[in-house]
This record gives C-alpha cells, structure tokens and sequence, in this order.
C-alpha cells in the first residue's frame, strides 16, 4: 500500500479545509506547510506593490523561510500538494518546502484554490524545485468543490477506503 500525505500552505483556511477532506478520504497523513514569519493581511495585499506576497512573487529565486521540516516527506510515496494560486502560480514558499526533501522518484499531485484563475505556470514553476524523477501532476482547483466530489476525485485516482 502507497503511504500518501497531505502538505498545504493556507493563509485564509479555504487550501486547509480543502486538505483536511483529501486526507480523511485518502486515509492520508496531514501536514500544514508554515513560513518562519506568518502572513499578515497587509502582508497579503496584492494589491500593493511592495507587500511581502507581492515583493516574494515579482521574484522567482525567493524562498521564504519554513517554519519547521517536520514533514518527513521523503518517507511518502504520493504527496497531495495544496496551495491558493498567487499571481498565476504557486506561492514560492512551495518551492521552499519542496526543496527542502528528497523526492526523487515519488509522485506529487497538486490542489490549489483562487478566486478565478488556473493552475496558470505552477507545474512549470515547481518542477525546477524537484529532481527530474519526481512526476508532478496537475490536479483540481478545489475553491468551491464540495466534500463529496473531493471525496470522488480521490477514490478516482486509487487512494482511499471503499
């Protein structure tokens, strides 16, 4: 059996909630991927040109700093990826947790969450933060997917209980 987990980075708790039902129906561990330094709303501001999201996003090498690396991803075979979408892409706080384990070889399947766009270049953005034998799959926008249909969604690509 497939040991699977779950990691995400949520700032409004709609990525988390989102999470927590992948989990449960995948029957999959659970871990929230943290900064060092939390998001504040004014840090969230896209809206301003010099907030801390926005300063991080205009550059592609940033990393912010995780606050632990207590995922032990390296330990699971399938990771569940979840994110909301910034400025058409992951976070770079994703290419921090990614780069900091060995997931050679392992399967990634990303959730994001946003207001309106797509996965835009996140594949493309995080397939440079992982060796080349990690498989990187696009998953589902998740915003306002119900429960029930995640629940579907992951029972249709094999995890879960029957």
């Amino acid at each position: 059996m497939s040991k699977v987990l779950v990691a995400y980075f949520s700032t409004k708790g709609v990525t988390a909630r989102k999470a927590e039902a992948i989990a449960e129906a995948a029957g999959a561990d659970l871990y929230e991927i943290k900064p060092a330094v939390p998001y504040s709303d004014e840090d969230l501001d896209y809206r301003n040109s010099e907030s801390r999201s926005t300063v991080e996003m205009k550059d592609k090498s940033f990393r912010p700093e995780l606050a632990d690396k207590d995922a032990h991803a390296e330990d699971y075979d399938t990771i569940f990826l979840g994110f909301p979408i910034w400025w058409y892409t992951a976070p770079t706080i994703i290419n921090s947790f990614l780069e900091s384990y060995d997931l050679a070889g392992k399967t990634i399947i990303l959730f994001a969450t946003s207001d309106g766009t797509k996965f835009g270049k996140s594949v493309q953005d995080l397939r440079k933060s992982v060796p080349e034998s990690t498989v990187i799959k696009e998953g589902k926008m998740m915003s306002n997917m119900q429960t029930l249909v995640i629940k579907a969604w992951v029972k249709e690509l094999g995890f879960g209980n029957d």
